[in-house]
């Protein structure tokens, strides 16, 4: 049978359920954290806030998220674990990777391809046997074992540091067979980007590849254009209303399966149970960025306007169950 690896192990794909593919449990800067413990507070506080949450989560019939938190992130498994303990009736499935918008972590700045040009050889990327290690190994040493691979392309585009990435996301893909999920930016149609580096240069098969914020555009021409190109497209900031509207979130899913595109779409909220860049004064614009709000609001709305149950399920279980399955 089918699995995928979770923080409490392998679970057979046909058991993932109702899938959210983007979720975050926390967002952290560690440097911030270790030197400012007061901007986390109480850590017994912060997991048990996330259980509740999560535990409220399950309670509501989801079965699985995705929390696609990696190196420029603050990725700390064994919290996770500890938080997973708590909520047996939820899989989490964490990843590897790295993310940037930029130039790599600066640990990266001089090892691997960087020294190329001073050695006169080519330097393999320690990226790649890191990615590799956390999902065959498992991840320093707690054994938990990373069922997905991120990236990240913003506004900035291609810069060298976030080609070098996704090149070793590339990499790591092709070695271990696990998809990818990458952070893009619709309205600079950075998906194209994704599609000729990822997988016309270094042939990933677009089914394997979730571009997720998707739903940050109205333009449905260019998402059913990736949509046709094979990839999956994460709908997945409902809740954040930052240049957008909860409407618009909602419409663009509501155009998307009418041309016929449900099962290439997955619904996600891109929540966190906390998150340490967020300004306070953001928060207004993200007063329903919860974990319930799909359940709560997007769904009813999306039944109202014509999606079926058929494109629903398709969106939240068979469509997650069938991205984990794939291995071309």
């Amino acid at each position: 049978m089918p699995f995928v690896q979770t923080v409490r192990g392998p679970v057979d794909t046909a058991d993932l359920g109702r899938t959210y593919m983007h979720e975050h449990i926390f967002v952290l800067t560690p440097d911030v954290q270790q030197n400012h413990p007061d901007e986390w507070g109480d850590e017994d506080d912060r997991v048990a806030d996330a259980v509740a949450k999560l535990s409220a989560l399950a309670a509501g019939g989801t079965r699985t998220i995705v929390d696609p938190t990696v190196i420029g992130l603050g990725r700390y498994i064994p919290r996770v674990q500890r938080i997973a303990e708590q909520v047996p009736q939820l899989n989490i499935v964490v990843a590897t990777g790295c993310y940037t918008y930029d130039s790599v972590p600066f640990f990266f700045h001089y090892r691997g391809p960087a020294l190329n040009e001073a050695l006169g050889a080519d330097v393999p990327d320690p990226m790649v046997d890191m990615f590799v290690g956390d999902i065959e190994t498992g991840i320093a040493g707690t054994g938990v074992r990373a069922g997905m691979l991120k990236c990240a392309i913003d506004h900035q585009g291609l810069t060298p540091g976030v080609e070098r990435v996704m090149r070793a996301v590339a990499a790591a893909h092709r070695a271990t067979g696990t998809p990818i999920t990458v952070h893009t930016h619709p309205g600079s149609r950075t998906g194209l980007e994704v599609q000729r580096i990822l997988c016309q240069e270094e042939g990933v098969a677009p089914g394997r590849v979730v571009l997720g914020h998707s739903g940050d555009t109205a333009d449905a021409d260019h998402l059913s254009e990736l949509a046709e190109a094979g990839f999956v497209l994460g709908m997945d900031r409902f809740g954040i209303n930052l240049g957008t509207s909860f409407e618009a979130r909602c419409d663009i899913v509501v155009e998307l399966c009418r041309r016929g595109f449900s099962e290439r779409m997955v619904l996600s909220h891109d929540a966190a149970c906390y998150i340490d860049w967020i300004d306070p004064n953001v928060l207004p614009f993200m007063a329903q960025w919860h974990y319930l709000h799909i359940e709560q609001d997007v769904l009813p709305y999306l039944r109202e306007h014509g999606v079926t149950e058929e494109q629903i399920t398709s969106m939240l279980v068979d469509t997650p169950r069938r991205f984990f399955e794939a291995r071309t």
